[in-house]
C-alpha cells in the first residue's frame, strides 16, 4: 500500500519563459531559482533551451543561447550527460519543441530520441 507521501509525490518540471534568447541566458547567469535542467522557453525566436552554466538550445533557432555538437558515436544520452544535464531534461526539452511545432536543432534530429 502506498503512503501519502508516495502517493502525491512528483517531480516538477519548470519552464521559465523570456522575451529574449538574451533575456534567457542572462536569467540563467543570474538567477538563483532557475535550475541546472530547467527548460527555457522564448516563443518569439521559437527557441526551447536547457538551463546549465552555458545554456544551450534544442531548437533549430538558438538564438543567443549555444548550439549544441554531440561527438562522433554519441547516443541522446551520451550527449546529455556530457553537457551535464539530466537526459530526461534534454528529452523534455525536445518534446516541447515538438509539441510547439519547433524546429529540432539537426545535430540532435540525427540522434536517436525515444
Amino acid at each position: 500500500m502506498l503512503t501519502d507521501s508516495e502517493r502525491f509525490a512528483f517531480v516538477p518540471h519548470r519552464i521559465h519563459v523570456f522575451e529574449t534568447s538574451g533575456n534567457a541566458y542572462d536569467g540563467v547567469q543570474t538567477d538563483d531559482r532557475i535550475a541546472t535542467g530547467d527548460l527555457l522557453l522564448v516563443m518569439d525566436e521559437a527557441v526551447v533551451g536547457v538551463a546549465m552554466t552555458w545554456p544551450f538550445a534544442v531548437t533549430a533557432e538558438a538564438g543567443h543561447l549555444h548550439q549544441v555538437a554531440p561527438k562522433p558515436g554519441d547516443t541522446f544520452d551520451e550527449l546529455a550527460i556530457s553537457l551535464g544535464v539530466d537526459p530526461e531534461a534534454l528529452r523534455r526539452a525536445v518534446s516541447l519543441a515538438r509539441q510547439l511545432g519547433y524546429g529540432i536543432e539537426p545535430a540532435l534530429q540525427s540522434l536517436t530520441t525515444p
